[in-house]
């Protein structure tokens, strides 16, 4: 029986694309990925979006997916994978934490949309708090599960992308006094499917975003960016004349 053909709607930057992706990759599932900006939807993409967001996984060309927990936890099922556990509570126990993992990137948007110093430190606060009760669930020796990868690595690794950037940003630094988090988080940033699930211009890309946004976050982006440039020009081998 022929696999079917699996076709991935996303944008570069989204985090939820990013688990399909490591699902993906982590069953090694042949896969075509179509970038769209989401500024600027196309109409094909309207059509098939009853939501109108990334990701959309399209199956054969006829039949639609949406939603990120949705289409992972097809793409486990479908092709026999082990992300998920067989058992119904630890299954439930993991898609509770998958949940958990959308809700810490609710508060990450929160941080790059927050429009001033002191939006951006409550916002850095609640997510704090998550940290906190993220560590304190968790017995951490390897992945969430110990040593099997699972849809919550896939989950959270995303998340924990997007804060490398903003500690750039404002020499903050997440996971200080949650340990066993810094040590997951480490561990999923090496892991292949993580790797591939973003451009090798991921930070880049995410800063250039960042400068684009009416916020405190947009106007350190833009002071980071400028002071790079200025650096750069400074250390142009044009501008360093021997007498």
């Amino acid at each position: 029986m022929a696999h079917p053909q699996y076709t991935l709607i996303s944008h570069l930057l989204c985090p939820y694309v990013q688990r399909a992706i490591i699902t993906l990759e982590e069953q090694n599932i042949a896969y075509k990925r179509i970038d769209i900006d989401l500024a600027i939807k196309p109409d094909w993409f309207k059509k098939i979006s009853p939501l109108g967001k990334v990701p959309v996984l399209v199956i054969d060309d006829d039949t639609v997916l949406f939603e990120s927990a949705v289409i992972s936890e097809y793409l486990n099922e479908a092709n026999n994978g082990t992300l998920l556990n067989n058992d119904p509570l630890k299954k439930a126990h993991q898609k509770a934490w998958v949940e958990f993992a959308s809700h810490t990137l609710n508060n990450i948007g929160q941080l790059y949309n927050a429009p001033d110093e002191k939006s951006f430190h409550m916002a850095e606060n609640s997510l704090n708090d998550k940290w906190k009760t993220l560590e304190s669930h968790l017995k951490i020796e390897g992945y969430f599960n110990g040593q099997n990868f699972s849809l919550v690595d896939a989950a959270f690794a995303p998340a924990f992308r997007y804060l490398e950037v903003v500690e750039t940003l404002t020499q903050l630094h997440f996971f200080k006094n949650v340990k066993a988090i810094s040590h997951w988080a480490k561990l999923l940033q090496v892991r292949p499917s993580v790797k591939k699930a973003v451009s090798e211009h991921y930070p880049q890309q995410l800063m250039v975003f960042l400068t684009q946004r009416n916020s405190y976050l947009g106007l350190l982006a833009r002071q980071y960016i400028h002071h790079q440039q200025n650096n750069n020009t400074t250390n142009s081998p044009s501008n360093h004349v021997q007498a």
